[in-house]
């Protein structure tokens, strides 16, 4: 089976001439940052404002999760609403699509619990399954 990120051997457009869009690499591309996977997850159970998003990922520096969520919101996977009082009140809640991600964690979830109970390691990282 040939790579999906090359162009088929019998395709008659080169590289150059068309853009490759693979969709395992586009997937990757959107939920592969540093702290995505985790908000993402922890957006499945409602929607979280900034300060609760910090303490469910303690080691994401203030900084590296406004970037993710910023990265998140512009790619259309959680949606950001501010409420005009003071102090400013930030909410982050999935978008349709961002709850489509769902079965897709759940099975590498799954699939990380498996590998490390074949490993004789246990899942301690705090991570529940999503109501």
């Amino acid at each position: 089976m040939p790579c999906c990120c090359t162009p088929d051997a019998g395709s008659p457009a080169s590289p150059a001439a068309e853009e490759l869009h693979c969709p395992v690499e586009t997937t990757l591309r959107l939920i592969g940052g540093k702290y995505k996977t985790l908000i993402v997850w922890n957006l499945f159970d409602g929607t979280l404002r900034f300060s609760q998003l910090q303490r469910l990922i303690p080691r994401a520096t203030a900084k590296m999760l406004t970037q993710q969520l910023r990265e998140l919101e512009r790619d259309g996977l959680i949606t950001r609403r501010v409420y005009p009082v003071v102090p400013p009140k930030v909410e982050y809640a999935l978008s349709e699509r961002g709850r489509s991600l769902q079965p897709i964690l759940q099975a590498i979830y799954s699939w990380g619990v498996e590998y490390l109970e074949e490993k004789g390691l246990k899942a301690n990282c705090g991570m529940k399954t999503p109501a």
